[in-house]
């Protein structure tokens, strides 16, 4: 039987096992191709990613928690800041020792008011020598005891005066209650010499300026702003004038002298710049700081 095949048929069985093994080799240099996804896979990878999101939000919404809302028992329970209160003018002069004022102080006080209002040559002529103040009260001193230290010779001052609406001693203070207080302790000092009231407290002006016309007037007890009023008005004029006594060292309840408080320095700067620190430069008004 085998020599019926002949040899045709180990040629082609040669051939195509040839062919076969070439097949193979083909097979193999071939890229393997990598298979699709499937849409089902890609599905649930975003379905990861949102439940991923989704549990970050959630972790952080549990890290930030919102505060919690205190009852008013557990707020009265709480202790309060205290606020760091800003000094005022009182505090300091609370904690500082009382100095009596001096000439230097007075002075201090017209330059620096008067600074931003006058011109250089203006502010020289304010200056006023020491031979235009006289002495400063220790803090020792009644009214009184003072005016009788730097006024000795009152008794014939004041009768030599004789002009109406006009005074020889002018004593300025803060304040109307301020002002009785001072006419009660001039009884020792003033003798016979009439004393007047000049503050705005229930006086009306044109009243003052008639009770100046009616007769003479040796002192006058008053506030910057009334008496500055008046001297505006012609009610009362400064030729008689030989002395000026500012309450100076005296405090309030607050501690403020009255020339910390800055309605009643205004006042008192433009009373000074009437006509007085002009009879001070021209010898016939003298200052004093009681």
């Amino acid at each position: 039987m085998g020599d019926d095949l002949g040899d045709d048929w180990w040629e082609n069985k040669g051939n195509s096992d040839a062919s076969e093994a070439e097949e193979e080799a083909e097979k193999e240099h071939q890229p393997t191709e990598k298979p699709e996804k499937k849409p089902e896979k890609r599905k649930r990878v975003a379905e990861k990613a949102v439940k991923a999101k989704k549990k970050k939000k959630d972790e952080q919404k549990q890290r930030v928690t919102p505060p919690k809302k205190e009852t008013e028992d557990e707020k009265s329970a709480k202790p309060k800041r205290k606020r760091k209160k800003k000094k005022t003018i009182t505090d300091v002069l609370a904690s500082s020792e009382p100095k009596p004022g001096s000439p230097a102080d007075m002075q201090a006080l017209v330059t620096q008011y008067f600074s931003d209002k006058r011109s250089v040559i203006e502010q020289e002529e304010l200056k006023l020598q020491n031979s235009c103040f006289l002495s400063s009260n220790d803090l020792t001193h009644s009214l009184s005891s003072y005016l009788k230290q730097v006024c000795p010779k009152w008794a014939k001052i004041q009768k030599q005066h004789t002009e109406k609406s006009s005074v020889v001693l002018l004593i300025v203070c803060s304040s109307a209650l301020r002002t009785i207080e001072l006419i009660k302790q001039l009884t020792t000092f003033k003798g016979e010499a009439k004393a007047i009231k000049l503050f705005a407290k229930h006086i009306k002006v044109e009243e003052q300026v008639k009770l100046l016309q009616k007769g003479v007037t040796h002192i006058g007890v008053g506030t910057p702003g009334r008496i500055s009023a008046l001297i505006e008005k012609e009610g009362l004029n400064l030729r008689a004038l030989k002395y000026l006594v500012l309450d100076w060292n005296w405090r309030d309840q607050k501690l403020r002298r009255m020339v910390d408080i800055p309605e009643i320095k205004v006042d008192l700067m433009k009373l000074l710049d009437s006509g007085i620190l002009t009879g001070c430069k021209e010898d016939k008004v003298k200052i004093g700081l009681f």
